[in-house]
């Protein structure tokens, strides 16, 4: 959960762009919308998977 307080002369503006930078660098966006539509459980095992893949990938490429 996200919590915001307004600092002292803060606009509206100004809290609610703090406010949004808040919940993207929370995560809290990506899994809203990871959890829009349902997802089966063999999908998600494969889209896992295949993010564990291209990890190890980027992981050797580096290394080399």
């Amino acid at each position: 959960m996200v919590k915001l307080r307004l600092r002292e002369n803060e606009s509206v503006q100004e809290a609610v762009r703090r406010f949004r930078k808040m919940v993207e660098y929370s995560g809290m966006k990506k899994e809203l919308r990871r959890k829009e539509f349902f997802e089966k459980p063999s999908e998600e095992r494969r889209r896992e998977r295949r993010r564990a893949k291209n990890r190890a990938r980027m992981n050797q490429a580096n290394i080399s």
